[in-house]
C-alpha cells in the first residue's frame, strides 16, 4: 500500500471541462468591482449629475419676503431666513449707523428700537419681524433737528471713538421711554448691556439723565 499522501490541490479542469461554481467571496467582490465601475462611469461620464438649474435650487438658501417699517418707511425685502436684523440694515438698506462690534449680543453697539423695544439687531432674526417698526439711529432725528439726546451727547461730550455712540444713544432713549432714569445707579443697571470701550460712562450717563430731566 502505498503511503504518499494525496494531493490537496485539485487536478487542472480539462479544456472540455466547465469552471467551478465561484465562491460567495468571489461573487461579492466581483459584484463590488463592477458596481463600482459602473457608478464611476456614469458620474464621469455625466449621467447621473443633476441639471444646473436642479444643482442652483438644492444650492440655494430658504429665503422669506419680509415687510417692516424702517424710520418711518416701509420696506419689503426678499433674505436669506438666516439674515439677522443688523444684516439686513446694513447690506440690504444701506443703514450702517447700527455698528456690528461683537456680533454676538454682548456690546451693545447694534441696538434698535423695535416696536419701542431695545433690541440687539445681530440676535434678532428679520424674518421674525413681519409688520414690526424698526428705529434706529438714523430714524431718531428730524431733518437736520438732532434727537434731544443726540445733542446732549455732543454738548457733553459723551463719546470718544464713536463706534458704540449709536448703540449707546438708541439704548439711551429706550430707557428713557422705559422710565428707567431715576437715579444715575439706574441708568446705569438699565444700560449695562452696551459697552464703551474708551470708557465714557459717565458722561454717558450725564448725558442721558439731563435729557431725561428736560423731558
Amino acid at each position: 500500500m502505498s503511503t504518499e499522501p494525496e494531493s490537496a490541490v485539485p487536478p487542472p479542469t480539462g479544456a472540455g471541462e466547465s469552471s467551478p461554481a465561484p465562491t460567495r467571496r468571489t461573487f461579492i467582490a466581483t459584484s463590488t468591482a463592477v458596481g463600482g465601475a459602473v457608478v464611476a462611469g456614469g458620474v464621469i461620464g455625466g449621467s447621473f449629475l443633476a441639471a444646473p438649474e436642479e444643482v442652483a435650487a438644492a444650492e440655494a438658501p430658504p429665503s422669506s419676503r419680509v415687510s417692516l417699517t424702517v424710520n418711518g418707511t416701509r420696506r419689503t425685502v426678499t433674505v436669506d431666513n438666516r439674515t439677522s436684523l443688523l444684516d439686513l440694515l446694513r447690506e440690504h438698506l444701506g443703514l450702517t449707523g447700527s455698528k456690528k462690534g461683537c456680533n454676538a449680543g454682548a456690546c451693545g453697539a447694534c441696538t434698535v428700537l423695535v416696536d419701542g423695544r431695545r433690541v440687539n439687531a445681530c440676535l434678532t432674526l428679520a424674518v421674525r419681524l413681519e409688520a414690526a417698526e424698526v428705529t434706529t439711529i438714523e430714524g431718531l432725528a428730524e431733518g437736520d433737528r438732532l434727537h434731544p439726546l443726540q445733542q446732549t451727547f455732543i454738548d457733553e461730550d459723551a463719546f470718544q471713538c464713536g463706534y458704540c455712540t449709536p448703540g449707546q444713544i438708541v439704548s439711551g432713549v429706550g430707557c428713557i421711554q422705559e422710565g428707567h432714569t431715576g437715579s444715575p445707579q439706574e441708568i446705569r443697571e438699565w444700560m449695562s448691556g452696551n459697552i464703551c470701550r474708551c470708557g465714557c460712562y459717565v458722561k454717558i450717563v450725564r448725558a442721558v439723565e439731563q435729557t431725561a430731566a428736560r423731558k
